[in-house]
């Protein structure tokens, strides 16, 4: 596997090795030691979660504050997404800055978020397929986020707002200077 640090410390985008050949492809999306040795981390990622979506359909931005804060490893099976995420970290350089990158069945790509980061992506195709783990359960309580159209993040979703689909819940996020830091 090929892994470069983005622009946000700690957050990595990680392209596995793909073996193609006539029958089709062969990936390992996870291998825990080797995901370690790479990162230099001691992460156990405890759930896994996966949705399906239609095209539009926006989940984010989200995270877990506190004891409860959660490191995650995101990538899609099918379909195509713009995924976002966003620096939560008060102390950190790059408090409060966002970077993206575009997910993809045929790119295999794969992102580490680590813990103290709003994450979230838009679903650019039909019937796509999100996959995460984490490293902590989810906690209800502990959960909370930021509203995706938050005017100081201004972040590019790529598609015209009128496509959007959203939740009731992300619809009443918190604007960004109004949400809880990690």
């Amino acid at each position: 596997m090929v892994v470069k640090e983005t622009k946000l410390k700690g957050c990595f985008i990680i392209q596995p090795n793909i073996f193609k050949d006539k029958r089709g492809y062969f990936i390992e999306s996870f291998n825990q030691e080797a995901f370690n040795a790479k990162l230099n981390l001691d992460i156990i990622f405890v759930q896994d979660n996966e949705s399906q979506s239609s095209k539009g359909v926006l989940r984010g931005l989200h995270y877990q504050k506190g004891e409860y804060s959660q490191a995650k490893l995101v990538r899609v099976i099918k379909g195509r997404v713009w995924d976002v995420v966003v620096d939560m970290r008060r102390e950190s350089d790059t408090f409060g800055e966002h970077f993206s990158i575009e997910l993809t069945e045929e790119n295999k790509t794969q992102l580490f978020i680590p813990k103290g980061f709003a994450h979230g992506f838009i679903v650019l195709e039909d019937n796509t397929i999100f996959s995460y783990k984490c490293d902590e359960f989810y906690n209800k309580d502990s959960e909370t986020g930021i509203i995706y159209n938050d005017k100081d993040l201004n972040i590019n979703w790529f598609l015209p707002e009128s496509d959007f689909i959203l939740s009731e819940k992300d619809l009443i996020l918190p604007n960004f200077k109004d949400a809880e830091t990690c």
